[in-house]
């Protein structure tokens, strides 16, 4: 009776192994085929004119786990470094239609190191895996607070095991935040297609792998909204679209 047990148990293993397998192999099936030779690419920069906000000034000594070294701490909100802007997401808004692509395997990461999240924006697509390392000798928590997905909150002990979770649906700068350490902030985004980027220290960006055709191109900032621009893409072609923010622009 017990062999009997033990047999309908590897079954049933072998049974929830292939389905995922077949799961991920009808999601790659499913996908609209791209022609690789006729893909065309959008790069361009993000610059911000005017007088930035001061960065806030972070005090982690509440947790001497936090601190390392003797540099001083600020926020990220805004990331500017000679007239360039880091931390905007890019993505494509409007142009791909019923498209489908598929969910990539490998994971996103996210880790957390000297008691900020690292990186502070980033993009994975509907159901890719996340990541999250904690990569600390203090304990952190993670809780998203989405408005479209579930949120939910979880703790990660020191130098603890990756934790990993998806997310079903769009959404676009969910903030992610920690309890442990009031001034950890993060923003994901999460979106249907492959096509999104966050621009570097020198403000700049890249999309890659974009099918022939008119799109509608966004940039998002996490204090200073949303800027869109059209633009139409031929085969092979390569395409500049700047964003430019302003002091002026409202700030949240």
């Amino acid at each position: 009776m017990h062999l009997r047990y033990v047999f309908l148990f590897v079954l049933l293993l072998a049974g929830c192994s292939s389905t995922k397998q077949e799961t991920a192999q009808q999601s790659s099936q499913l996908a609209t085929p791209i022609d690789p030779a006729t893909v065309a690419t959008v790069t361009g920069t993000i610059t911000f004119s005017g007088d930035a906000p001061k960065p806030e000034k972070i005090d982690m000594s509440q947790d001497p786990a936090c601190v390392i070294g003797t540099e001083p701490n600020y926020s990220q909100s805004f990331a500017v470094d000679k007239g360039r802007l880091q931390n905007v997401y890019v993505y494509i808004k409007d142009g791909l239609g019923n498209r489908v692509f598929a969910t990539p395997s490998e994971a996103a990461t996210l880790d957390q190191h000297g008691c900020r999240y690292v990186p502070h924006v980033m993009g994975v697509m509907l159901n890719q895996k996340l990541r999250i390392l904690n990569s600390d000798v203090a304990m952190h928590n993670i809780h998203p607070a989405a408005e479209v997905n579930q949120s939910w909150n979880v703790s990660q002990s020191p130098k603890g095991d990756p934790i990993e979770q998806s997310f079903s649906k769009p959404e676009l700068m969910i903030p992610v935040k920690c309890n442990q350490h009031p001034w950890m902030k993060m923003y994901l985004n999460v979106s249907p297609h492959p096509f999104f980027s966050v621009s570097q220290k020198d403000g700049t960006f890249e999309i890659k792998g974009l099918p022939p055709g008119e799109y509608t191109i966004a940039a998002v900032h996490e204090r200073m909204g949303e800027k869109t621009q059209k633009i139409t893409l031929g085969a092979k072609e390569t395409k500049s679209v700047d964003f430019a923010f302003t002091a002026a622009d409202s700030v949240k």
